[in-house]
């Protein structure tokens, strides 16, 4: 599970924008926001670094899933 949605909410950042920037298609950004694919690793830092975070705020440890 990932904290993409949010992160893009608080951020301001439109998921049309976010797929620009991964040059992926909307309905590839939509399924990670939506939780129903995971991006790959590469893709996971790709996005921390376009949002300026770090890798580990785009995760839901299993603790924070209870």
């Amino acid at each position: 599970m990932n904290r993409i949605k949010e992160i893009l909410e608080d951020k301001g950042i439109k998921q049309v924008w976010l797929a620009q920037q991964l040059d992926k298609s909307y309905n590839v950004v939509n399924g990670y926001v939506q939780n129903r694919a995971q991006p790959s690793l590469e893709v996971l830092y790709e996005i921390a670094r376009i949002l300026d975070i770090d890798p580990k705020e785009l995760l839901i440890t299993p603790k924070e899933q209870q």
